[in-house]
């Protein structure tokens, strides 16, 4: 996937820009490297579509000064073409189509882009120079699918105008639930190197529309605001300006304690506004298009305002000074702490809902999808829709820390179209509460050859990225996208692979989490099931605290005779959720505790319903595996091979999390399993026993 250097002629045809970037051939041992760029060669009648179309590419510059993002979209459709057509052209070639980038320089513009089929070829417009590189890509993904260059009708603009990742990775490169190798980030030997795969993961986040990155773990390091790291800051924003990615650093509260030799960090301290304001202007003569802060404080045992007796708004206003107009504060709403609440889940609402309308303009909530923690399945935050007068963005977590790491193959999107389809209750989906804003996801990417530890992850970096530019966008539209541009075109392939991708998300869910439980992984890494640690020293550690399962029964009252935090959703919201034999069965034992004979909508016990859930999980893996063995004449050996040894860690792994969790579930109930149930293969001592301190990502 990577490139060097710029063209020295922007108006060329395809054999011109092929001279120019020296491009090889795609690679014939294919490693995952270049991501959904492939640009495989086309077939058949899309290929003889595109070689008659002969096209050239031409640039209109009306700025007449350097124009680095034209330059890397003509670059892109040069790349782009001579893979698809599968040949350059030859000198000389008669070249009948023009592709013309005619953008205007609109440095403000959000990159909406029109690409437009005409009498002369396409025409790829918009108000800057982005929406020419965002049509550009987007053209090549419609060439990629077998698109008629002469019947484009593309107008599209992004719904939200933050499109965020975060890393959580550390300065000496071990990446936080990172599953995909070490960081990409070589933060050694910066400024004076520049890393080639800083330049191909911009293009890959461009291609799908990202214009934002923290850098840095939200568990931050201080010194990371030292001058020494500005510097390196700075390198990574130059490199990515021109793909229209700002940079972000996750900042430590404390930084003004830890390097700035004061002797607190209060944020009314006017010592501690004045090291804030010095350290932003310091940050901005580097770096003038500094995106700005993301800040994790009071959780987890991370400093904040709080230790000082300051609320939120408190500590985040005093930072979104120090940035002024020239950038914003993210401020985490994910609150997790030692307290007296007697639900975890309450927390953030009840520390930010009381501050709605108290943040500054410049300061944005990140609040995750669910109120727990990133898990195969939660309803949507109550957050969403109830602080109509603070901006919030949402925050998804694309690595998976809790569903199979790498392993697992688990396509997301569904997840998220779930969340930002869901109705608050309060005049809004959650996409329309956060469009304003955007959206954050937690990166998958590591060093890796692949990027993200398995190729089948890479359809969730490439799935936030679209939903964050259109969340109007189907899971199956996605998907099919993503798989006829990495793998196959081959109806054949896209019709047996897309379903395996819509139906894996929900069989993690059922074989970890069936019902609406939660947090059943063991502690520390999540790796694995755990749901009999009930003794760690914080009860909300503990799996126990989740499911509350006894020979009664099973489950988290969360509603009035509970926790009651069901409340804090819109009462047309709770009372959807609050009776126990109406709700949907997917979020039954969040908010309920129900006996084991509890009668489902299916007819079943619960208990049967539950070992049910578990069977059908495991049995949606076997056919995964199954049919992703019969697609071995569409995918290169290499890749084929990768997908399949996964798939059979992921299959001997399902069993493990279903035998595991019922011979625990059997311990607690004293139920036996329904007729016909294959008994869980070893006995709960064993799976008791079983320990991995080598777990990644912790």
């Amino acid at each position: 996937m990577s490139w060097r250097g710029f063209p020295r002629r922007i108006a060329t045809g395809l054999a011109g820009i092929g001279a120019a970037l020296s491009l090889a051939p795609v690679a014939q041992a294919e490693d995952g490297y270049d991501l959904w760029l492939r640009h495989a060669p086309l077939e058949g009648e899309a290929l003889e579509r595109l070689r008659n179309f002969a096209p050239r590419v031409e640039v209109e510059n009306d700025s007449g000064g350097e124009a680095p993002t034209l330059e890397i979209a003509a670059r892109e459709l040069g790349l782009g073409l001579e893979r698809l057509s599968g040949q350059p052209l030859e000198s000389g070639a008669e070249l009948r189509s023009v592709i013309a980038l005619d953008c205007g320089s609109d440095p403000a513009g959000t990159g909406e882009y029109t690409v437009r089929s005409n009498a002369k070829g396409i025409a790829v417009g918009g108000p800057g120079e982005l929406s020419c590189l965002y049509g550009a890509y987007a053209l090549l993904r419609e060439l990629s699918q077998g698109a008629d260059p002469r019947s484009l009708d593309i107008a599209s603009a992004p719904a939200m105008p933050l499109r965020m990742l975060n890393h959580w990775d550390n300065p000496d490169g071990h990446v936080e639930r990172g599953y995909a190798g070490r960081s990409i980030f070589d933060w050694w030997h910066l400024p004076e190197r520049l890393d080639q795969r800083m330049l191909d993961y911009a293009r890959a986040n461009a291609s799908i529309g990202i214009n934002a990155v923290a850098v840095n773990n939200v568990n931050a390091r201080a010194f990371m605001l030292e001058p020494r790291y500005i510097a390196k800051l700075a390198r990574l924003a130059d490199a990515w300006r021109p793909f229209g990615i700002r940079v972000f650093l996750s900042a430590r509260f404390s930084a003004p304690r830890e390097i700035g030799g004061l002797d607190s960090a209060d944020p009314l301290d006017p010592a501690v506004r004045a090291w804030w304001a010095g350290k932003a202007d310091e940050i901005y003569a580097a770096i003038p298009d500094f995106g700005g802060f993301l800040v994790k404080a009071n959780s987890e045992g991370q400093p904040g305002p709080q230790d000082y007796g300051r609320t939120h708004a408190d500590g985040a206003n005093m930072m979104a000074e120090a940035l002024g107009e020239r950038g914003t504060v993210i401020w985490r709403a994910f609150v997790y702490s030692e307290h007296d609440e007697t639900d975890r889940a309450k927390q953030a609402y009840a520390e930010f809902v009381p501050l709605d309308g108290a943040f500054a303009e410049n300061v944005i909530v990140q609040v995750k999808n669910g109120a727990i923690d990133f898990q195969p399945r939660e309803p949507f935050h109550p957050m969403f829709g109830a602080t109509p007068n603070t901006r919030l963005m949402l925050e998804a977590q694309i690595t998976k820390e809790y569903l199979g790491f790498a392993s697992h193959l688990a396509y997301l999107a569904p997840m998220w179209e779930e969340v930002l389809d869901a109705d608050t209750g309060r005049g809004a989906t959650v996409a329309q509460v956060v469009a304003p804003v955007g959206m954050a996801g937690v990166a998958n990417t590591g060093s890796d050859r692949n990027w993200s530890g398995s190729d089948f992850d890479q359809a969730n970096w490439y799935a936030f990225g679209r939903l964050a530019w259109d969340p109007s966008l189907s899971s199956e539209q996605i998907a099919r996208e993503w798989a006829a541009q990495t793998f196959s075109r081959d109806p054949a392939f896209i019709d047996a692979v897309v379903p395996i991708m819509l139906a894996s998300r929900q069989a993690v869910v059922d074989y970890m989490t069936p019902l609406g439980l939660a947090h059943l992984m063991d502690t520390g890494h999540h790796y694995g099931p755990a749901p009999w640690i009930c003794e760690l020293e914080r009860p909300e550690w503990n799996p126990c605290y989740y499911h509350r399962a006894d020979a009664e029964g099973i489950g988290f009252d969360r509603t009035s005779g509970g926790s009651d935090a069901l409340a804090q959703y819109a009462p047309s919201v709770a009372a959807r959720w609050s009776d126990p034999a109406s709700i949907d069965p997917a979020y039954l034992l969040w908010f309920h505790r129900v006996g084991w004979d509890h009668r489902m909508r299916s007819g079943r016990s619960l208990w049967a319903e539950l070992v049910a859930r578990y069977d059908s999980g495991v049995g949606d893996v076997d056919r995964m595996t199954e049919t992703w063995r019969g697609l071995a004449d569409h995918v290169d050996p290499q890749r084929h091979r990768a997908v399949a040894e996964n798939l059979a860690i992921q299959r001997r792994e399902a069993r493990w999390w279903r035998d595991a969790s019922l011979a625990y579930w059997q311990s607690v109930n004293g139920l036996e399993l329904p007729a016909g149930t294959r008994p869980p293969a070893e006995s709960l001592d064993h799976y008791r026993s079983l320990t991995f301190p080598e777990a990644p990502g912790n």
